[in-house]
């Protein structure tokens, strides 16, 4: 039950950040929280499945919206760029499930950056950013790295 927690709780404080400070956080965000929260999501998937790693992507979208409703577009905004992010992060773990697990969940991770940050930005802040964009993914794919060569023990 920790990381489920771990990870709900890591998407709730990502999303209230971004609410409070803006665009200019979300690269920081992106590498800390996002990245660990792609790597919690693949030791999810890979103990309970994908679905339920999806619908605590959703509850904590709803747990963000609870604490802070002034953060609802931000949350909103997460939580459909996190689904659609674990989607692509599952289609590509499993091509990869033979791998080594670095492999299939660094690989999955760039598909699932690509797709957060390209939907993200555009449902919270109403804009297409390419500065955030291009910073988010980065950050994303190196949060992600690091976060996974620091998590593969525990999964």
């Amino acid at each position: 039950m920790i990381i489920p927690a771990v990870y709900i709780t890591v998407i709730c404080a990502a999303n209230l950040l971004v609410a409070h400070f803006g665009p200019w956080v979300t690269p920081i965000n992106a590498f800390v929280l996002v990245g660990l929260d792609m790597v919690l999501r693949d030791i999810l998937h890979e103990r309970y499945g994908l679905l339920r790693a999806v619908l605590l992507s959703a509850v904590a979208g709803g747990i963000s919206y609870i604490i802070n409703p002034a953060a609802g577009i931000i949350a909103i905004a997460s939580m459909v760029a996190f689904i659609a992010a674990s989607l692509a992060n599952a289609w590509v773990y499993q091509l990869l499930i033979s791998k080594p697990w670095l492999k299939k969940s660094n690989a999955g991770n760039f598909a699932a950056a690509a797709v957060d940050s390209g939907l993200f930005p555009v449902i919270a802040f109403g804009a297409f950013m390419p500065g955030i964009v291009i910073g988010q993914f980065v950050a994303k794919v190196g949060g992600g790295f690091v976060w996974s060569m620091l998590l593969r023990k525990i999964r």
